[in-house]
């Protein structure tokens, strides 16, 4: 068993990974601005602000792992990479691995290809939240070898507008978008979550982003 602590266990990626995470009998603690209305069973919940390093190093204590599973928007929209940032040397200090949900916008079209957020195809409205996400990703890549991490980035079909269901299978990539025989690039919410707690629970890519998708 883990303890994990998953910042921005609210939302929709985040809300997922804790609830698989509580249900494979993993110490969840679940960060956020205020009380959740529902927490997996046994999960704990410690609210805060992830602007402030401090409450960030209270919730993340004695965790094996942080999961970062927040948005560039908001109070973090102008300040997402810093966040990170901060997020990530308080890892590295306790000595905890990182586990990022990545964005679909920074992956590949094809080996060596254009990022999706840089096509025409993807949608001008999305495109600074994929480039705040892309920024992450290249610090990560510089950070302190210290640092163990991981980035789990979904297909574009991934979101709560398309929950999905739990199926158990899907296929893992590595920086290029998955797509199935019918061209959709998709992923419940429940079988990403299955993805991310099972690379917590058997990690196959250290220091390194990878993907999922059915």
């Amino acid at each position: 068993m883990k303890r994990i602590c998953v910042l921005g266990g609210t939302g929709y990626a985040g809300g997922a990974i804790a609830r698989e995470a509580a249900g494979r009998g993993h110490e969840v603690v679940v960060f956020s601005r205020k009380p959740p209305a529902e927490l997996p069973p046994g999960a704990k919940s410690v609210t805060g602000s992830a602007l402030v390093r401090a409450d960030i190093a209270r919730a993340a204590s004695g965790a094996d792992v942080i999961v970062v599973a927040l948005a560039p928007t908001g109070d973090l929209e102008t300040s997402f990479v810093a966040v990170n940032a901060d997020i990530a040397d308080v890892a590295r200090i306790l000595g905890a691995r990182l586990g990022v949900v990545g964005g679909a916008g920074s992956l590949l079209t094809e080996p060596g290809g254009t990022k999706v957020y840089e096509t025409e195809e993807f949608p001008a409205r999305f495109k600074a939240f994929a480039q705040a996400s892309d920024d992450v990703l290249h610090e990560l890549r510089a950070s302190d070898p210290e640092l163990d991490w991981f980035v789990l980035s979904p297909p574009t079909g991934f979101g709560h507008y398309a929950p999905g269901t739990a199926t158990g299978r899907f296929r893992l990539g590595g920086d290029v978008m998955l797509k199935g025989n019918d061209g959709r690039a998709e992923i419940s919410g429940a079988d990403y979550a299955q993805a991310f707690v099972d690379e917590i629970e058997r990690p196959a890519h250290r220091r390194a982003r990878f993907t999922v998708a059915y």
